[in-house]
């Protein structure tokens, strides 16, 4: 995390006014500029850090970005921007993100154990079932898991979860189960992205605004 981010949430966490920017599907335009992206990453992103983890504290450590309709539209903003990129360059990757946005539910996930051979994802001797859970506790496995052995410069600065002790994926749901019925309902209140394995259980959460709403109203 770089010195001016530090800063800024140190004096965040010293304000009663900080409040946690609300997270909503509804999908259409977006008026955000470049420096909008870290509010809505940390919005779209859940740790370790926001559960109670008992005997399985040194189990699993794991952070996951959703990278929904609103956390693209702010990442090609600010892509765009740091790379000067402009006009039908900068409107193609948009087009191309949102559109599959349409088709796929994308996690970027970081994550550190104990056992570091048990800790990837995309391996036969994981330790962890990957699941995308809606309330009623329906659940879908993904349909692709990458390891990212290498990230990219890019991927360093825009997801700040990426260290050297972590394994880094980016795992894939389709937005529709097999009979047609959303994995995440447009009218949910909360998305579940849950590792389970014969060591425990974790649970990511994402709450939802019913609407557009008021962009400070805390939705973690």
């Amino acid at each position: 995390m770089s010195v001016l981010r530090l800063a800024a949430l140190v004096a965040c966490l010293g304000s009663a006014a900080c409040a946690t920017r609300a997270i909503t599907l509804q999908t259409g335009p977006r008026s955000l500029t470049p420096d909008d992206y870290f509010d809505i990453y940390d919005a779209w992103t859940r740790t370790d850090d926001d559960f109670e983890w008992s005997e399985f504290e040194d189990v699993l450590h794991v952070s996951a970005t959703f990278e929904s309709w609103e956390f693209r539209w702010a990442y090609v903003v600010r892509y765009a921007a740091d790379h000067s990129l402009e006009g039908d360059t900068r409107n193609e990757l948009l087009r191309a993100t949102l559109a599959d946005a349409r088709q796929n539910h994308r996690f970027f996930v970081t994550l550190a154990g104990p056992v570091f051979r048990e800790q990837n994802l995309s391996s036969p001797l994981s330790a962890w079932r990957i699941a995308l859970v809606d309330l009623d506790g329906r659940q879908i496995e993904p349909v692709e898991i990458e390891r990212v052995r290498r990230p990219t410069a890019a991927e360093r600065v825009y997801f700040p979860s990426i260290s050297s002790f972590r394994q880094t994926f980016r795992i894939v749901f389709p937005v529709t189960h097999p009979d047609g019925t959303p994995t995440i309902d447009p009218n949910t209140p909360t998305a579940i992205l849950r590792f389970a394995g014969a060591r425990g259980q974790v649970d990511l959460r994402w709450e939802f605004s019913p609407g557009d709403g008021d962009p400070t109203v805390n939705s973690r």
